[in-house]
Formats: structure tokens, C-alpha cells, sequence
């Protein structure tokens, strides 16, 4: 679910992965990014989600 959550807001979902510090600076950047270039770095941030939502759960494949 986290994955379709970065489809429209990269930094809620980064958020929710527990990184705290990224998901704000990634909104800081996020939403100029937005207005400015009409959306064409929205996919970016979409990829930027996607690799830390898989990264938070390998981390958790490898402590169990």
C-alpha cells in the first residue's frame, strides 16, 4: 500500500517508512519542484520512494 501512497505523495510515504529527516527535506524540495516544473520531477520523487520503501524492508528481512 506504502508503494501506491508514493504514487501521489513521495514524502507522506517516505515519511511512513521512519525517515523522519528525509521525508521533511524531501518535501522541502518537493513541493517548488511541483510548482515550478509542472510536475515533470514528481517521477523523481516517486523513485526516490520506492527505493527507500524496499530498503526499510530488506532491513527488516535481514533482523529476522
Amino acid at each position: 500500500m506504502n508503494y501506491v501512497l508514493a504514487l501521489f505523495l513521495p514524502p507522506l510515504s517516505i515519511l511512513l517508512t521512519g525517515r523522519i529527516f528525509t521525508a521533511i527535506i524531501t518535501f522541502i524540495i518537493w513541493v517548488p519542484a511541483i510548482i515550478f516544473s509542472g510536475g515533470l520531477t514528481h517521477p523523481m520523487f516517486i523513485v526516490l520512494a520506492w527505493i527507500l520503501i524496499y530498503q526499510s524492508h530488506a532491513d527488516r528481512r535481514d533482523r529476522v
